[in-house]
């Protein structure tokens, strides 16, 4: 990984990068990893908190063990690592954390539960965070993507715990990983506070939980009435 990003590199005597193993799963080891980094570097002047494990499943069919795994990855190993460095960027009155939530994380979808909980919770968390350490410099960005073109939907886990194992239509039609990098990176730029990458029909379904719910939550049963006929 540490060739890769030196050889992907335009910048002549770039600092070399520090490539740590960092389990969210294993919340001990998140505090020790974090000092190494603050170790290693000194401070952290970007966190980026893009881990993330998605879900398929009915939600009454769900074991319970995989609703909290799916939470102890998209949203306790991620508020976990991000109090771990928060001190030092406090400290320093300079930092910038950004969060990766989903579309997901402002609507609820059919047969997403565990995936779309975790991702509502990062949402509130985050946006409270930001108010709370504005004072201290520290800025918070929360990213929303639509679907991307990544292996997401096949390591996403099933109501039994295992690999759901398909490439989604919708996540191969998706956004390109690069696209939606250079994204965050013009939104670190720009000081955005809130990013929503996704095309006009998403952005018109968050807008319509809110202003029309009762329409929202008639399509909504629509769509889990088709998906359930067509594979659950």
């Amino acid at each position: 990984v540490k060739n890769d990003l030196l050889s992907r590199s335009d910048i002549k005597n770039v600092n070399k990068p520090c490539i740590l193993v960092l389990d969210l799963i294993d919340q001990s080891t998140i505090e020790v990893v974090s000092q190494k980094v603050l170790g290693v570097f000194g401070r952290v002047d970007i966190l980026i908190n893009n881990a993330g494990i998605s879900y398929r499943g009915r939600a009454e069919a769900t074991m319970a063990e995989v609703d909290y795994k799916v939470m102890l990855v998209n949203y306790f190993g991620q508020v976990a690592l991000t109090k771990a460095i928060l001190p030092s960027m406090i400290h320093h009155k300079s930092g910038h954390i950004i969060a990766i939530s989903s579309v997901q994380g402002k609507i609820a979808v059919p047969f997403r539960s565990a995936y779309t909980a975790s991702k509502h919770a990062l949402q509130a968390f985050f946006d409270t965070l930001r108010a709370e350490i504005s004072h201290h410099k520290v800025k918070v960005t929360v990213v929303s993507p639509g679907y991307i073109q990544t292996n997401l939907s096949l390591n996403a886990l099933t109501g039994s715990g295992s690999k759901y194992g398909i490439m989604d239509e919708s996540t191969m039609s998706g956004y390109s990983a690069e696209y939606v990098a250079q994204r965050i990176v013009d939104a670190v730029v720009n000081d955005e506070q809130e990013v929503i990458i996704a095309p006009f029909y998403a952005r018109l379904a968050i807008g319509l939980r809110y202003i029309w719910p009762r329409f929202y939550f008639w399509i909504m049963k629509c769509r889990a009435d088709r998906q359930a006929s067509q594979k659950m």
